[in-house]
């Protein structure tokens, strides 16, 4: 497996990784072009460190109608003061960054392209069944629960790797509870909705890699889609890259010192009736720096039965159910048919 991280500089783009004029970042969206600042529209910033504090349930409910507008809004917001240490944070990146800057040989026993290996590293994948390429390398993982049989799975080497990724983990999968704790109660839901089966699948973690490309205006770091899951929370570093869809254009998520950016899976959109959307984002790339970004990726487990909650649903008010119920398994195939295309996978759900 050819790896971007262990390639030589480009001078330009191979022909793999071009994408069609049509397809490309700059001509996406009719033409509308890269807006890193549309309208001077950025996402909503939320302090969590309000929510948190005791015995003040005004300030709490404050916080969690600022998630529930951003999200009506947006589909994504960035959440400071959220209780993860930034030791912790840079901690598992700088281990992360020393793991793409070993040598080929010593991560060619971590490359494969099966989707059921714990812990894999792969490049380029391209999700829409095309032969071009995507500017990027990745780890894909079980990240949560954190146990020793999962330990073994990690990679022994850089030594710092398995201790700062568990650490890592553990805060982040707190985090996530948090959040969904909050979303729940803005939404006027018990507070633990969400916990259990919805929220209670292998965690899994997207490492994204991108080296600096000779030219971004040809290729993609990753594909427009949305997630399948419930909720992403996403350390993306101090190196922009990731767009979001808002309002028919693309939105440059802007780095925030310290901040999570956190967005809502199909899961969501389906529990929520469609209250709470999940919004197409894309990752560009760049010509002077490398990135990378961290996806943390809570999800349901294969079993659970999922569809609107009753409390999302009023029949009366002109609001029927927008989807029928599915088993978790089942959206998952349809959404790798599918091809991530939202339209696509949600069609297969949607009551008409």
């Amino acid at each position: 497996m050819e790896l971007l991280s262990n390639a030589l500089a480009h001078a330009s783009v191979p022909d793999k990784y071009v994408f069609p004029p049509e397809k490309r970042a700059a001509l996406q969206l009719d033409g509308q072009g890269l807006d890193d600042d549309t309208d001077g529209v950025t996402l909503p910033v939320v302090d969590l460190h309000r929510a948190a504090l005791s015995g003040d349930d005004g300030l709490r409910r404050r916080v969690a109608a600022e998630i529930v507008r951003a999200g009506k809004e947006f589909g994504f917001f960035q959440v400071v003061n959220h209780g993860v240490g930034e030791d912790v944070v840079k901690g598992f990146r700088d281990a992360a960054a020393e793991f793409f800057a070993m040598p080929a040989e010593e991560k060619l026993p971590y490359c494969s392209d099966d989707h059921s290996k714990p812990f894999r590293l792969a490049s380029s994948t391209s999700y829409d069944k095309s032969e071009t390429r995507y500017w990027r390398d990745y780890l894909k993982l079980q990240c949560h629960p954190v146990t020793d049989a999962l330990l073994r799975h990690w990679p022994p080497q850089p030594p710092t790797f398995r201790p700062r990724l568990a650490s890592f983990s553990e805060a982040v999968h707190d985090l996530a509870q948090t959040l969904l704790a909050l979303v729940a109660e803005g939404l006027g839901l018990v507070p633990d909705f969400f916990a259990g089966d919805l929220s209670g699948g292998e965690t899994q973690m997207n490492v994204n890699y991108y080296p600096p490309c000779p030219d971004p205006s040809l290729t993609l770091g990753l594909l427009p889609h949305c997630d399948r899951h419930l909720l992403t929370v996403l350390s993306q570093g101090d190196v922009a890259g990731l767009q979001a869809r808002h309002q028919g254009r693309w939105i440059l998520v802007r780095p925030v010192p310290g901040a999570f950016v956190v967005n809502f899976g199909h899961q969501m959109e389906i529990v929520t009736n469609g209250a709470l959307a999940s919004v197409e984002h894309r990752a560009i790339t760049n010509s002077g720096v490398a990135r990378m970004s961290v996806a943390t990726l809570v999800m349901p487990k294969n079993e659970c039965r999922i569809g609107p909650a009753p409390e999302m649903v009023d029949e009366a008010a002109d609001n029927p159910a927008r989807f029928r119920e599915f088993v978790f398994s089942e959206f998952m195939e349809a959404y790798d048919t599918a091809a991530a295309s939202r339209e696509d996978v949600l069609e297969s759900f949607r009551i008409n």
